[in-house]
């Protein structure tokens, strides 16, 4: 009897200990790693999707916790997967103490910070770490590189920052794909990406990266993606790339690469992107023996390419962009490129060197949506046949020798936002069926010899906001249709029978030409859109330089002849070119007549403000293609803004407001000073059909100030910061967006005056 007890004590120690083995322990593993998550969630600022709600301390991680993924077995957390959500927090260190976590892939959201040095310790484990589109920063761990499981490595669009760690490529033993794009990564690729043997991709696009490519790129077999678009990397690689033979897309436009392309990589059955743009490479573009049947994308656009249109191109019949615009290339365009059949894109403009006639074999290409022929030296007519190329969306055939008349037949293409066919010897009148293609926003027939009156029925084209019959034989009244009137005199020039201009012409500065040949010549640009360099609600701003070399702005002002007063014309710009501050641009003169009315100020080489925050076509001296300002430019920009202010408001006899202040009209000098635009205007707004303040609304600005005011207090200023923005000191920056708050407080007398606010930006940068 005494057996059997013990035999039964046995069985139900032994039952115990499976128990506990098989529930009990895994059940206390489960509540710790509830723990370790509920950390990340109270790490979590904001959930506007409610991407967590499911995450509550009752709840079981492995059956109720959206986006956590277990080991049916062992039911440790595995995978950790919450897309798009928008949560804002950071990474908190005890996710590192999940020890059987696999994947984390948290991409689509707005997470900060570093990623956690305690993460080393997931190297046993992690396949897979995707934290993408995220507002991560600092360096990259070097830790990441000795992780033997890694195969997906994705930390593009954040702000990480610093070289990329030569240790990310080391042991690199089962690594596929790692993308670092879209960051502000600095310094050379690594060699050490060569020893990546299964690497078959990588992304190092949109970066700060210098330097020269590594030999031996293309050492990993199965290697088929590579692009490091936007970048500053240089030196000669065809060498290097062209003994690659699995690539199918390869992107290494926008960079300062030289010699030659390597084209070597056309002839590969599996390419399907090929971009070498806006580079300096050289030499002929190859014929293209065979080419794959997937190849869709051909760009080799701004580089030195010499020689004919490849005529063998016409053999890659699945291509939609085709891309050889800006080179010096020569010939004649290809009618075999009419075989085109898929393509969508098609541009050659700026060669001058390409003549002849445009193929009518073109309208072949029934799904071409671009057609972009401008600046070459085509002859003849506009076949008619490319009004069957139904989906065009732009057609420029500007800047030509082409003659003959506009094909009536155009508005067949009833998709066409862009029609620009300035600078040809274009003849006969203007067609009435252009009026039919009501969705064209750019109309451009100037500098042709076109005849006869504009029909009144281009009034109907309700969507222009770019319109131009300038400089033809036209003649007649212009419409009185409000879409044809509200572009002004500027875009009539020239039409037989207006009345002549009379005005007159005041200089303030005596380092302007003083002689009537000499602004007859600089002038010009007014009458050249290659000129334009800037726009607003107030005008259209000209750069005209004069024979000695000198270059002024010329605003145009927008007043459709509203201006009739030359006396308060004149008296406003008499009192506004006396002013003289070393952040205000210089008033230099003007000019005033009963229909056109110019400013004459400064010409600021570096552009505007604007330009270098939100991106311009404009290349300016002192930055760098893809380098955005620097904190300490910034904040110089800031200070002389807020300088010139002070001097307007408080200096100022009558006090002058400026009632428009904008990006657009900070300009900056050659060494990055502030000068402040289009100050003064106030009294003439009215007179230009504005009201003195134009404001967005007062809950747009509310909302904004009370935005920044939230994330000041929860700690997540960084969300405020531009992530493309370098060197900059985050004690200052918050003390500039703490005076951000103040100066746009709901109670007027609660903001400092200009005066006041140069002092503490005086005393920010003093005391840092």
């Amino acid at each position: 009897m005494s057996l059997r007890r013990s035999r039964a004590a046995a069985v139900i120690v032994v039952l115990v200990v499976l128990h506990w083995a098989a529930g009990g322990g895994v059940d206390a593993a489960t509540a710790a790693e509830r723990r370790i998550l509920l950390e990340f969630k109270a790490a979590v600022k904001s959930d506007p999707n409610g991407a967590l709600a499911s995450w509550t301390p009752g709840g079981d991680p492995c059956e109720d916790f959206a986006g956590v993924t277990c080991d049916p077995s062992s039911r440790a957390v595995q995978r950790l997967r919450v897309h798009g959500a928008g949560i804002a927090g950071s990474l908190t260190p005890s996710l590192a103490r999940l020890t059987a976590l696999e994947s984390i892939s948290l991409f689509g959201n707005s997470l900060s910070g570093g990623i956690p040095s305690s993460f080393s310790a997931l190297g046993a484990t992690l396949h897979k770490l995707n934290l993408s589109r995220n507002a991560f920063s600092g360096e990259i761990p070097a830790f990441l590189g000795a992780f033997p499981w890694l195969r997906l490595l994705d930390l593009s669009y954040n702000a990480f920052s610093g070289e990329i760690p030569a240790s990310l490529f080391d042991p690199c033993l089962r690594l596929r794909y790692v993308s670092l794009a879209h960051n502000a990564l600095t310094g050379p690729v690594p060699p050490g990406i060569t020893n990546c043997s299964r690497l078959a991709g990588f992304d190092f696009s949109y970066n700060h990266l210098s330097g020269e490519l590594p030999d031996q790129l293309c050492a990993p077999p199965e290697m088929n993606y590579f692009s490091v678009r936007s970048n500053s990397l240089s030196g000669a690689i065809a060498g290097k790339l062209n003994a690659c033979r699995s690539i199918d897309l390869l992107d290494v436009g926008s960079n300062h690469f030289s010699g030659a392309a390597p084209f070597g990589l056309l002839g590969l059955v599996n390419i399907t992107y090929f971009n070498v743009s806006s580079n300096a490479f050289d030499g002929e573009i190859p014929n293209i023996a065979t080419c794959g049947s997937k190849f869709s994308y051909f760009d080799a656009s701004g580089n030195r390419f010499t020689g004919p249109v490849p005529e063998s191109v016409a053999n890659c019949r699945s291509l939609r962009v085709l891309d050889l615009g800006a080179n010096a290339l020569a010939g004649d365009i290809p009618p075999s490129f009419g075989k085109l059949r898929s393509l969508s894109v098609f541009r050659l403009a700026g060669n001058a060197g390409i003549a002849g006639s445009i193929p009518a074999e073109l309208g072949g290409i029934e799904m071409l949506v671009t057609l972009d022929l401008a600046g070459l030296a085509l002859v003849g007519d506009i076949p008619g046949s490319l009004s069957q190329c139904q989906f065009l969306l732009e057609l420029n055939l500007s800047g030509n020798q082409l003659q003959g008349v506009i094909p009536d037949t155009l508005n067949n293409l009833t998709y066409l936002k862009m029609l620009d066919l300035h600078r040809n010897r274009l003849g006969g009148g203007i067609p009435v069926t252009l009026a039919q293609l009501t969705n064209l926003d750019l109309l451009d027939l100037s500098e042709n010899q076109l005849t006869g009156p504009i029909p009144s029925e281009l009034g109907n084209l309700s969507n222009l906001t770019h319109f131009n019959v300038s400089f033809n034989g036209l003649s007649g009244m212009i419409p009185a249709s409000p879409v044809l009137q509200s572009f002004g005199s500027s875009a009539f020039i020239g039409r037989q029978g207006s009345n002549a201009i009379i005005g007159k012409l005041v200089i303030f500065s005596k380092s302007l030409p003083s002689r009537y040949e000499d602004w007859e010549a600089g002038t010009k640009a007014l009458l050249d859109k290659d000129c334009l360099v800037g726009g607003g609600s107030v005008g259209t701003v000209y750069k005209a330089t004069f024979e000695n070399g000198l270059s002024i702005a010329v605003k145009k002002l927008e007043t459709l002849g509203r201006v009739r007063s030359q006396d308060e014309f004149e008296q406003e710009m008499g009192q506004l070119g006396n002013l003289s501050h070393p952040n205000l641009v210089a008033f230099q003169g003007y000019y005033w007549s009963s229909s056109t009315q110019l400013i004459l100020s400064e010409f600021m080489v570096n552009g505007s403000l604007y330009d270098h925050l939100h991106g311009s076509h404009h290349t300016f001296s002192g930055s760098s293609s893809g380098v955005g300002l620097s904190w300490e430019q910034r904040f110089k920009v800031a200070l002389g803004t807020a300088r010139a202010l002070a001097y307007l408001h408080h200096d100022c006899r009558p006090q002058v407001l400026h009632l428009n202040i904008k990006s657009s009209n900070i300009m900056l000098d050659k060494e990055f000073e502030a000068k402040l635009s289009d100050y003064g205007f106030g009294k003439l707004l009215p007179i230009l059909g504005r009201k003195p303040v134009d404001s967005p609304g007062v809950a747009t600005a509310v909302a904004l100030r009370d935005y920044v005011r939230v994330i000041l207090e929860d700690g997540t200023v960084s969300d405020c910061f531009d992530r493309s923005m370098r060197g900059f000191v985050e004690a200052e920056l918050v003390q500039v967006l703490k005076l951000g708050l103040v100066c746009t407080s709901n109670t007027p007398s609660g903001r400092p005056n200009m005066a006041e606010v140069v002092q503490y930006l005086e005393s920010v940068r003093t005391n840092s």
